[in-house]
């Protein structure tokens, strides 16, 4: 289903793409160009992980709603902005019994689960008398208020929550990938000082050259440009170059059929080109940046082709993009290894925030050594005192015998034999 896919990516769409697969309008491939052409099965697609911590309870609801006849319908006719404002989230007032029992039971497991990851994070914490409604007011994605059923609130905070987090998640995704970049080479710098000159100068040397090596590779053509694609064309789809069809192309690659390439679709594009750059076996190759590459690549032609900025093309746009002079006469494309990533003034700052956690860090760990250490003290004090203890019982004991006394029992009760 296109409203799946489309959810999971950007969540505005959310909801309006329900029923589009079932609409697409037809596209006619020429059958002499395309050869060996395997269709695709008609297995259900199962949607990317969204990265977002609510990820899961986001794929169940849009599973129960899917086989509400109404809300689908009222899908087809929803546009972007009766989606965003919330005008749509109304029409669950009017789903069915037994969908809405399956969303209220929904919303009970997630909320529990939200309880769960509090619960453990205070007890992480050593935190007590907690009060869960209050600290669930953190969780933008539901309405805390009313925790056994789900409403058209809930709808409504889903579709905002995942469109606010979804249009940040890329941003984010460098963000992480720059921090990655400077612990690398903050880790390199650390181990370079541990070596002695002899063996920092041949550290350096083959830095230098795995660099050189990986920086020695074939060129990579501009993503999205015809040469990119016909590289693709041939290479992939192993059609002749000489034939190459911009809307045959894009049918080719609409995977699953709704009449868009999605984000996944055309990251699925770049992978010859990155695979000039970037192999597994390679130790010079690092597959974190080639990741970060294949984003920087579908960013850049999302910008040139995706013109209402849904995160989705179609045929209309891609074919607009053909006719542009970027596509037939691209600019060179700069790989990561032609970037630089920080600055030292940025390596430095975040040098300066690991050396204040690993403080931070030292200082617990001190401090639970300490603790550690007092209750050792305090276990030993207490043993020595039921030592001195039973030492003094048994002397008393020994004194009683001495003068006659029977015995005393565990509690001190006196002991005495019967005669016979």
């Amino acid at each position: 289903m296109r409203w799946r896919t489309i959810l999971l990516q950007y969540c505005f769409l959310l909801i309006t793409c329900l029923l589009t697969a079932l609409e697409a309008v037809p596209i006619d491939i020429d059958k002499t160009k395309v050869q060996n052409i395997h269709p695709v099965e008609s297995a259900k697609i199962e949607p990317p992980d969204t990265g977002l911590y609510y990820d899961e309870y986001l794929k169940q609801v849009i599973d129960v709603l899917e086989t509400d006849k109404h809300f689908r319908e009222k899908l087809q006719k929803a546009d972007i902005e009766e989606i965003k404002s919330g005008r749509l989230s109304k029409e669950l007032d009017l789903v069915s019994h037994h969908v809405r029992t399956k969303l209220d039971e929904l919303k009970r497991q997630e909320v529990g689960r939200l309880r769960m990851l509090i619960k453990a994070k205070l007890d992480s914490l050593q935190d007590i008398g907690m009060d869960h409604q209050a600290l669930l007011k953190q969780f933008d994605h539901l309405n805390h208020l009313n925790p056994d059923k789900f409403e058209s609130t809930d709808l409504d905070m889903l579709i905002k929550a995942a469109t606010s987090d979804l249009e940040h998640y890329d941003k984010t995704r460098h963000e992480e990938f720059k921090k990655y970049e400077m612990m690398k080479e903050h880790e390199r710098r650390e181990y370079l000082k541990t070596l002695n000159e002899e063996k920092r100068k041949e550290e350096e040397s083959k830095f230098e050259e795995m660099k050189k090596k990986h920086e020695n590779h074939p060129k990579v053509n501009h993503p999205g440009s015809k040469d990119q694609l016909k590289e693709v064309w041939e290479e992939t789809d192993g059609l002749d170059p000489n034939d190459f069809d911009p809307k045959t192309f894009f049918k080719l690659h609409d995977v699953n059929s709704d009449g868009f390439l999605d984000e996944q679709e055309l990251e699925a594009l770049f992978t010859k080109e990155l695979e000039k750059v970037y192999d597994p076996k390679n130790e010079e190759d690092d597959m974190v940046e080639m990741e970060e590459e294949r984003l920087r690549m579908r960013e850049h032609v999302m910008n040139e082709v995706d013109t209402n900025k849904d995160r989705l093309v179609t045929l209309e746009e891609f074919l607009k993009a053909t006719e542009k002079k970027e596509f037939l006469e691209p600019d060179s494309w700069e790989t990561l290894d032609q970037q630089q990533f920080f600055t030292e003034e940025e390596l430095k700052e975040y040098e300066n925030i690991i050396a204040l956690q690993e403080n931070e860090l030292k200082k617990k760990a001190d401090e639970l050594q300490k603790q550690k250490e007092e209750l050792q003290r305090q276990h030993d004090q207490l043993e020595a005192q039921k030592l001195e203890y039973h030492q003094v019982i048994q002397q008393m004991e020994q004194k009683k015998l001495q003068q006659g006394i029977p015995p005393s029992g565990p509690a001190g009760e006196l002991k005495f034999e019967p005669h016979i």
